[in-house]
């Protein structure tokens, strides 16, 4: 069985999307804003725990997640049409 390719990608790509900036607004709702350095603001730059930054890491998530989803639907039908 393949997978199609853009549609994979473009699945990956929103529901990491979606993750980032829920996983953002479960930190607002329990630790308040922060403008504290995390781990994801060194990987998607201008990310913070604010309502700015949920749709800033969105973004950069939904690209994210969309590039590898490809890369991954690409290996994936390559590696299994060989055997």
């Amino acid at each position: 069985m393949k997978l199609n390719i853009k549609s994979w990608a473009l699945t990956c790509g929103m529901v990491w999307g979606m993750m980032v900036f829920t996983l953002t607004w479960w930190i607002i709702a329990f630790d308040g804003i922060s403008s504290d350095p995390v781990f994801l603001s060194r990987l998607y730059r201008g990310y913070a725990i604010t309502p700015a930054g949920s749709i800033i890491g969105l973004l950069w998530a939904f690209a994210d997640g969309l590039i590898i989803g490809a890369v991954f639907a690409w290996l994936y039908n390559t590696l299994n049409s060989k055997s």
